[in-house]
């Protein structure tokens, strides 16, 4: 009889004294009168019967997860219930009971539910759970104002609906059968979305969720990276999982889902570098300066692979470059036109260098003239060759400036005019040229939008491209002082011309006289003139000595980069290269490296051989007057011919006997520098304009009558544009 009466263990009835040992946090009722337990918890009893909760109408928690109840009746005479966890049982009722006011958190995981109801009368509710239940549809939820957490992972699902205007802020559908993200453009609220181990191929439908702010769509059907720009502009999304989608076997798919979601600070569950967003703007985006720098590098890494030969271009005086003029502007501004016109007018000091180009000839175009038009595999050939100083790559098309095309500008001793876009001239910057700058730009993007489209020959995206790079050009200017050198609205190009060839002739030094013949007169011809004791004509304007500060700040800028970061030996060179050039251009020494052979002093004849005679072109040198340069010559035994015809005042064959003579002194540097100014200075060598200065017996051999390339006659204070081939008047026989 007493084994009949024990209870039975594992009936799955809940009973008292279960309830008793479980009940926790002693607190006031709701009322306020009594002290109640409010939270139960009772998980993994195997429980089917919990009828007796009936009874403990005060609790606010309930947990029951882990049983296999399969009714929860009970709940309706818990008013004051806030919490109810009833996962992991065996439920097919949704919400089988009467609506508690407070219930504000439910979660009916793992349970064996087919179908949602209306929960209109749950309005205080704000977190539900229904993971792992049989729901295809999502309905009854329009009128939970409050709901801020749903989940309805692991489901039958295949479309989202049912969720208009909900106060969500978290919305979790893993693992169901969406094939597309619709329906949640009004979920205005909405910071995490979990869309993982669906059928999603696309991102669009994402654009409205400006809050949004995690992402995870693993295991998905994406393919394609340029999905992502449907939520380019989520600025607050910093969290993005694309992991097991067919994109991630993309080369660079990271770098270039970072470069399109910039803000992002995880990826695939990874942390986002800074390095990371850096190679991913510099690969997928690179700034005009990174762009340039890898274009230098490129060109002088493949000019290194070639042949080594010295360039015409690259031997001008000491202190000034080869002379180069550039115009720059946005696309269709007349840079070429001016450029020609420029080169027509000042033809005796400018050449027009013509870029290659892989793009078809516009109307009115020459190959050969305007461009060197090629084709794409030819280009990318000549960048093999390391034929190229900068490239670019502009509207789809290549543009390129060729070492040819200066070099044959360069020969026949002009200053080189070229034209390109902003790109080019950052490339252009970071070699060793230093041209004069000077941007052309439009004032009124209205007109030259209207230009472009009277010339017929771009597209409509073409044109508001080349309208938008106005304001490149603009920022560039104004927020880069000294980038440009000057700066022309090219509106009006016949004004544009005007105000570019003043610009030129101010660059050149040019003045015209209004006299009769219009004579020009240029520094170079005026220092010509006064070095060969020769008075400008009555009439005859003068070059003024005094640079303005333009000229001034250029050799200011030149002499710096002369002695930045030199060492004592590196500036104690230069300094002696500085003194053979003064003195050369003199006509004081004659060897241009003798400095480098000379070991110690030798003697020299004191006259010279009857029976040499004077070069072609060269004045003949008295010993008795520069028996320094005798010695030069004889100290170094050498005689190096100058490429400038600066650094030679004779050849062997003008001096004669090597034998014994009597010992030279060497250079007074000091009486040169002396003599220099006073050539420089007329006052200091009490002469005046009026009062002719009398011949020198030995005229310097950098006046002489033939040709010289660029630069061999120009002062390293003056702008570093030649006055071309114009030969000096015949100096008179000493």
């Amino acid at each position: 009889m007493e084994e009949e009466g024990k209870p039975t263990e594992n009936t799955g009835e809940l009973t008292e004294d279960e309830v008793s040992k479980c009940l926790s946090n002693l607190g006031l009722s709701a009322t306020g009168l009594q002290h109640v337990y409010q939270f139960l918890s009772i998980p993994g009893r195997n429980l089917t019967n919990v009828s007796i909760l009936s009874n403990y109408i005060h609790l606010q928690k309930l947990e029951l997860p882990y049983n296999r109840i399969k009714d929860l009746s009970c709940v309706s005479h818990m008013p004051y219930l806030i919490i109810l966890d009833a996962s992991h049982n065996e439920l097919s009722d949704f919400f089988g009971f009467k609506p508690p006011k407070k219930l504000k958190e439910v979660n009916f995981s793992r349970n064996q539910i087919s179908e949602m109801k209306d929960l209109s009368a749950y309005s205080s509710l704000t977190r539900l759970v229904l993971d792992y239940n049989s729901f295809s549809v999502i309905r009854g939820l329009e009128q939970c104002a409050s709901l801020t957490h749903l989940s309805l992972a692991h489901n039958k699902i295949s479309h989202i609906s049912g969720l208009d205007k909900l106060p969500l802020k978290e919305l979790y559908l893993r693992g169901n059968r969406i094939k597309k993200i619709e329906n949640l453009q009004t979920l205005t609220t909405l910071q995490t979305l979990d869309l993982s181990c669906n059928k999603i191929r696309c991102l669009s439908g994402l654009q409205s969720l400006h809050l949004l702010g995690t992402l995870n769509l693993r295991s998905n059907q994406i393919s394609d990276i340029s999905e992502a720009t449907h939520v380019q502009d989520l600025h607050l999304l910093r969290e993005l999982n694309l992991q097991r989608n067919p994109v991630e076997d993309q080369p660079d798919y990271r770098l270039e889902v970072i470069f399109i979601l910039q803000h992002l600070s995880k990826l695939d569950e990874q942390s986002v570098t800074a390095e990371e967003k850096v190679s991913a703007v510099n690969k997928y985006n690179p700034p005009m300066e990174v762009v340039a720098a890898r274009d230098h590098m490129t060109h002088v890494v493949y000019q290194l692979m070639q042949p080594q030969v010295i360039f015409n271009s690259t031997l001008p005086s000491f202190d000034s470059p080869y002379p180069m003029l550039v115009l720059t502007g946005p696309q269709a501004c007349g840079k070429r036109e001016l450029a020609h016109k420029l080169c027509q007018e000042f033809s005796e000091y400018f050449a027009y260098g013509a870029c290659h180009t892989t793009r078809g000839p516009y109307y009115g175009e020459e190959d050969g003239s305007d461009y060197h038009f090629v084709t794409e595999e030819e280009f990318q050939s000549m960048v093999h060759m390391g034929k190229f100083i900068q490239t670019v790559q502009y509207g789809g098309h290549w543009y390129g400036l060729s070492w040819e095309a200066i070099e044959n500008v360069a020969r026949e001793g002009f200053a080189c005019c070229v034209h390109m876009e902003l790109e080019g001239v950052l490339s252009l910057k970071s070699s060793y040229f230093e041209p004069r700058y000077v941007l052309l730009i439009p004032t009124s993007p209205e007109d030259y939008s209207n230009c472009l489209r009277r010339r017929g020959l771009y597209t409509v995206a073409q044109i508001n491209t080349a309208v938008s790079r106005i304001q490149i050009y603009n920022q560039t200017h104004r927020e880069r002082p000294g980038f440009f050198d000057s700066a022309i609205p090219c509106d009006d190009r016949g004004e544009a011309y005007k105000a570019l060839r003043q610009l030129v002739k101010e660059y050149l030094g040019l003045e015209e006289q209004a006299g009769e013949n219009n004579i020009r007169v240029t520094p170079d011809s005026a220092s010509t003139a006064e070095l060969s004791g020769e008075s400008p004509a009555a009439g005859k304007s003068e070059v003024d000595n005094s640079l303005d500060s333009y000229y001034k700040n250029y050799q200011n800028k030149v002499q710096l980069q002369l002695t930045q970061r030199k060492t004592h030996a590196e500036l104690a060179s230069i300094q002696r290269r500085q003194q053979t050039i003064r003195e050369a251009l003199m006509g004081k020494s004659p060897g241009a490296y003798m400095q480098l052979f000379k070991r110690c002093t030798h003697t020299v004849p004191s006259s010279m051989d009857s029976r040499s005679r004077p070069a072609v072109g060269r004045p003949i040198l008295d010993a008795s007057e520069d028996s320094s340069s005798e010695e030069s010559l004889a100290s170094s035994g050498l005689s190096v011919r100058s490429s400038v015809g600066a650094f030679s005042a004779g050849s062997p064959a003008e001096i004669s006997g090597a034998g014994s003579g009597p010992y030279v002194e060497p250079l007074d540097v000091s009486s040169l520098g002396q003599e220099l100014e006073s050539f420089r200075d007329p006052t200091k060598s009490c002469l005046t304009p009026d009062v002719p200065r009398p011949v020198p017996e030995q005229v310097s051999p950098t006046l002489g009558t033939s040709p010289a390339r660029p630069g061999s006659n120009a002062k390293r204070i003056l702008p570093p544009i030649p006055s071309g081939r114009k030969t000096a008047e015949p100096s008179p026989k000493p």
